[in-house]
């Protein structure tokens, strides 16, 4: 008995089949014009959200620039207590600002790097004039001289430096606490001026980083002052 299939029925069929299903090719340039659709939408896509690099007198920028100076001070402090004293307490603490703002220090350099901006500035702190932590710092004004800006961020003078370097004991580790002490309560406005004036995500995020750290680690040498017993 013969299948319905083979007969002339079925071979109509078939060949209607074959006139009206698109050749492979055509499917193919289908699917290949569908990815590229895709594509080009997705890329164009990602460069109209991609946010606008820093310019040089950004907040990022001014930031980048005035942290690595800030830090820069803080691990040789760090690393000069830290050759020197025998308190525990100390000497762990130094070590973790040490090799902490160390790291940061190259972020800061490779943000630059990264945003085609020179690594040196205007004056320092002028990034912060727009923000409210520039009237609490004491904004950077025209006629302030290097030494008054650098007293503002709270750095150690070199008379400071050499008083720590002269000392020993337990009078170094305090000196180096209270010299500490002051050096982050001069980058706290630093990074709060940059939270509020500025937009580069990961600027942002070291940002309340510095923030909450060096908040706490005010708390602790306060704390190792007090069972030093300082008097400076």
């Amino acid at each position: 008995m013969t299948d319905a299939a083979d007969g002339p029925a079925g071979a109509v069929a078939s060949a209607a089949e074959r006139r009206t299903a698109p050749p492979w090719w055509a499917l193919a340039l289908v699917a290949i014009a569908l990815v590229a659709a895709a594509f080009a939408i997705g890329r164009f896509t990602t460069f109209a959200a991609a946010p606008a690099l820093p310019t040089t007198d950004s907040p990022e920028a001014g930031f980048a620039r005035d942290m690595q100076v800030h830090h820069g001070q803080a691990i040789e402090m760090a690393m000069d207590i830290y050759r020197t004293t025998v308190n525990d307490g100390v000497r762990v603490l130094a070590y973790d600002i040490a090799t902490t703002q160390s790291a940061q220090k190259g972020e800061f350099y490779d943000w630059l790097v990264k945003w085609n901006l020179p690594q040196r500035g205007g004056p320092l702190m002028s990034w912060m004039d727009a923000s409210d932590s520039a009237h609490q710092h004491g904004a950077a004004s025209a006629s302030a001289s290097d030494d008054d800006l650098m007293a503002q961020m709270g750095m150690a003078s070199a008379a400071d430096l050499a008083q720590l370097r002269a000392e020993s004991g337990a009078a170094a580790d305090c000196t180096f606490l209270r010299l500490m002490i002051r050096h982050h309560e001069g980058a706290l406005p630093m990074a709060q001026a940059l939270l509020d004036l500025g937009h580069e995500p990961r600027a942002l995020q070291v940002a309340a980083s510095i923030r909450a750290t060096q908040s706490a680690e005010i708390e602790l040498m306060t704390s190792l002052r007090a069972g030093l017993a300082c008097t400076d």
